[in-house]
């Protein structure tokens, strides 16, 4: 069992900081999966039936559909309301042409009936790394004059001024200020926005689509039966034997020519297996889980989602093969299944210390062959021959942890 659940007490003691905002974001992502439970008004029937053990509660089910993309390994939703859904009861998936909500469709609105005033996440992203840059340049260009005086006082008076690296004259990260747009670019933004009148625009067609990684999709299908994958060729349902067969097959090297049979070319070791046993560990425990690739891991763990906090954990899967014998018959070359070195894990423990992540080593351990039959991969339940464990690694701080 796992000891690493998410905590419910809230961190710091603004509980007035961004209050509208966080109601707000309270509202909309409230649900933490797409199942609604929902509650019948009280009644005397519900009381008595409470004291028996039964309920009223009546479970609420969006069945979104998705298609399945064997290119990109990954399961596409279209459907405007079928996204909205996924990705705001959960955080599943990803935009296409978004860093993260599916909001490209509100960026555009933006753009066109306010000149952009109302900033989107993406947009506010890039605000802000604007802004870094531009903080960068001016405090460069202040340390440059600084250093311009000197030596004209060393030229013409003989002085030796050790140049300020602070002070009144030199930004800094607390007394900056962005500086406002100029007139001319204000003036040129609203013109534009007003010489194009909405009603001459053409409507927007909203053509983004969500992204669901191949262990999302399975734990929408597989748990919660509120997801049904279309076949990407004749747009019919799968059933659950097909996509848990297509699943495997995709990401296992391509074999030319095509086997008949691809259930008898399944294997232990199947990269989609291993991340899945890790997506479903942690997504049972409650955490949102979402893709750690920017941080040089596997996978980062959001206590309610991307929206309301900065993921705390961060997470690289370490294969084991119960039997070594295994790895060295496999076609497959598992990530981080080989010994590797303390210089490369210092440098991610290094990365993530530094934007206040916790790393955490997790071993799937992988069944041997020799003691089940590969038949046993033609069905989810060999995920119980899967286990998983866990170890929480620190940087060694000496002026922290001297005791």
């Amino acid at each position: 069992m796992s000891l690493i659940t998410p905590s419910s007490r809230p961190r710091g003691g603004g509980a007035h900081k961004g209050g509208a905002r966080r109601y707000e974001n309270n509202r909309i992502y409230g649900n933490p999966l797409p199942l609604l439970f929902i509650e019948p008004p009280p009644s005397r029937t519900q009381s008595v039936l409470g004291l028996l053990g039964l309920s009223l509660t009546r479970v609420e089910n969006p069945h979104c559909e998705g298609v399945f993309d064997p290119i990109t390994r990954s399961v596409w939703v279209s459907k405007s309301e079928h996204y909205l859904i996924l990705w705001r009861r959960g955080f599943f998936g990803k935009g296409d042409l978004s860093r993260s909500d599916p909001s490209w469709l509100a960026r555009q609105m933006n753009i066109r009936k306010t000149g952009g005033k109302q900033l989107t996440s993406e947009e506010i992203t890039a605000q802000r790394r604007a802004e870094r840059k531009q903080f960068k340049l001016d405090r460069a260009r202040a340390i440059a004059a600084v250093a311009e005086e000197a030596e004209t006082i060393f030229a013409t008076e003989g002085r030796v001024i050790q140049p300020a690296l602070s002070g009144p004259d030199i930004p800094s990260a607390a007394t900056w200020k962005p500086s406002a747009r100029s007139e001319p670019e204000a003036i040129a933004s609203t013109s534009m926005v007003d010489d194009e009148p909405l009603e001459n625009e053409e409507p927007l067609e909203d053509v983004e689509h969500l992204q669901l990684t191949l262990q999302e999709a399975f734990f929408l299908l597989w748990n919660l039966d509120c997801l049904t994958i279309l076949e990407p060729q004749s747009m019919e349902p799968m059933t659950l034997q097909q996509i848990w067969i297509a699943f495997q097959i995709t990401e296992l090297p391509p074999q030319l020519p095509p086997p008949s049979n691809p259930s008898e070319h399944l294997q232990f070791d199947n990269p989609f297996l291993i991340n899945y046993v890790v997506y479903h560990h942690y997504r049972s425990l409650g955490w949102v889980v979402k893709g750690g690739i920017k941080f040089c891991v596997d996978y980062l763990l959001y206590k309610r989602g991307p929206v309301f906090t900065h993921a705390e954990l961060a997470l690289v899967v370490l294969p084991v093969y119960e039997d070594p014998e295994d790895q060295k018959a496999s076609s497959v070359e598992l990530q981080n299944s080989s010994p590797f070195a303390w210089s490369w894990l210092s440098t991610i423990n290094r990365v993530n210390s530094q934007v206040q992540k916790t790393l955490i080593l997790v071993y799937v351990t992988i069944p041997a062959k020799s003691r089940l039959s590969l038949n046993v991969l033609k069905s989810p339940a060999c995920f119980a021959h899967y286990s998983v464990r866990e170890v929480v690694l620190r940087r060694f701080i000496p002026a922290r942890m001297r005791d």
